[in-house]
């Protein structure tokens, strides 16, 4: 097992410096951050100056390291538009990120397994078949089309939700349930298909003989055996939500997340918020999946004992 995590942190630690200097050649090739900064009237030596100020006149390589230098200082830069430190405006903005991704996760478990576990032990029936036509139809709408659906539904013509910010819990409900809506079609599929695998195991039929109620054989030996398909699908999910699926969900609400952080400064090229924001993003990402992966290798027994094989 410590070699398994030592890797893991290995591909983390390369992974991440991958990323910073893809982050950095990405933003310093979007455009030039003036044309946001000094609007209609900058003059050619006011854009000298600025240029200067905000070293944007030396080299690449300066800049580069100039950069990594930021990650040593606890501020990493100054925002080119507010002019204050970049970590405590991403900081302001970690919690209602937080906030949106952990409610969608926990309505999409509380609703896709048990969904799942419905459409395999009845999938000849019409709950089965219910539970995977709701799902299908989580993937074949986009969640734009449906976030801009439940606006004009339930904000415009009826009035009964708030569309902007996150003051109260009303707010939560469009934005988390546009985020859960695609999670939960993809994760009902996963946990039916896991649980088709398990349910005509041996073990399954053993249990049954030995006169355990049929919820305990479902969900204290199919459901468990099942979980770790589950548990690596979860992973992947919570993931790819955290790298960009929120983005779109928190720029329509006005969130005020990470996600509606980095389209603002993609839009206005504030480099070091937004450099900073999408390093934040996927720090988050690559330590979901490398704890998905030791959760995973936990869970099984088998790559466990793969892992300390290679070891010895």
């Amino acid at each position: 097992m410590l070699t398994l995590v030592l890797r893991t942190a290995l591909r983390m630690a390369l992974s991440f410096l991958a990323i910073v200097t893809l982050v950095f050649l990405a933003t310093r090739l979007s455009g030039d951050p003036l044309e946001s900064i000094g609007a209609q009237g900058l003059t050619a030596e006011d854009r000298v100056l600025l240029t200067r100020y905000y070293g944007l006149d030396r080299g690449m390589w300066e800049q580069y390291t100039a950069f990594l230098r930021a990650f040593t200082d606890g501020q990493f830069g100054l925002s080119f538009i507010e002019r204050r430190p970049v970590a405590q405006i991403v900081a302001e903005r970690l919690w209602p990120s937080a906030q949106l991704l952990l409610t969608s996760i926990a309505v999409t478990l509380l609703l896709a397994i048990p969904m799942g576990i419905v459409a395999a032990i009845w999938r000849d029936r019409w709950p089965g078949h219910l539970a995977m036509g709701l799902a299908f139809l989580g993937y074949a709408v986009p969640n734009f089309v449906l976030a801009t659906l439940l606006v004009l539904v339930f904000a415009y013509w009826l009035n009964w939700l708030p569309v902007v910010g996150n003051g109260t819990a009303a707010h939560f409900v469009m934005p988390v349930a546009v985020l859960s809506a695609g999670l939960i079609a993809a994760l009902s599929r996963f946990t039916r298909n896991a649980m088709l695998d398990v349910l005509g195991q041996d073990y399954m039929r053993t249990a049954r003989a030995k006169g355990l109620p049929e919820r305990a054989v479902i969900l204290r030996h199919g459901l468990r055996n099942a979980g770790i398909t589950i548990l690596s699908v979860v992973g992947l999910q919570i993931a790819g939500l955290a790298a960009s699926g929120s983005v779109v969900v928190e720029a329509i609400f006005s969130w005020p997340g990470i996600g509606d952080l980095l389209v603002n400064a993609a839009i206005r090229r504030d480099y070091p918020v937004l450099q900073f924001g999408v390093v934040v993003v996927s720090v988050a990402v690559l330590a979901i999946s490398a704890l998905t992966d030791l959760a995973y290798a936990w869970a099984d027994p088998r790559l466990r004992r793969a892992a300390a094989g290679e070891a010895q």
